[in-house]
């Protein structure tokens, strides 16, 4: 029999897997993508020249993301968007939290544990993939 305190403790940390919260920590991610493409400009040349349109979901549509690139500025909603070049489908919210805080996103074992299913050029995802990592060691003050 499990302790009544660890059960709720468990039940906790499972509630901070949920979709809502995965979504809310995805968007976090990119709007401060956002803020370090305005003012870091080693960070902006990940984006010199490059348009992209990525769409981030869940395979029960709770989690609905997109990213779009154009113009050297970044913008996010969270509405489906037209043609993207990478749709990102994850399994769940906890296949989306294991995937953004992977410290070495491992894309390829994320597909063959069918936690992530991509739809398009994979390009488009490897170079998100480097942005967020990138992001995650500036943050860490290593780069």
């Amino acid at each position: 029999m499990t302790n009544p305190a660890l059960q709720i403790a468990l039940k906790k940390l499972e509630e901070c897997f949920s979709a809502e919260l995965a979504e809310e920590f995805l968007k976090i991610l990119l709007e401060a993508m956002k803020v370090a493409f305005f003012f870091d400009h080693d960070y902006r040349k990940n984006i010199a020249g490059f348009s992209g349109r990525y769409l981030f979901r869940s395979t029960d549509h709770a989690i609905n993301v997109a990213a779009t690139f154009a113009n050297e500025v970044m913008e996010v909603t969270e509405e489906e968007i037209a043609n993207p070049h990478v749709t990102v489908i994850f399994k769940d919210g906890r296949a989306l939290m294991n995937f953004l805080l992977c410290g070495n996103p491992d894309i390829l074992g994320s597909m063959l544990r069918q936690e992530v299913t991509p739809e398009g050029n994979l390009n488009y995802l490897y170079k998100f993939a480097y942005m967020a990592r990138r992001l995650q060691l500036m943050a860490a003050g290593t780069v």
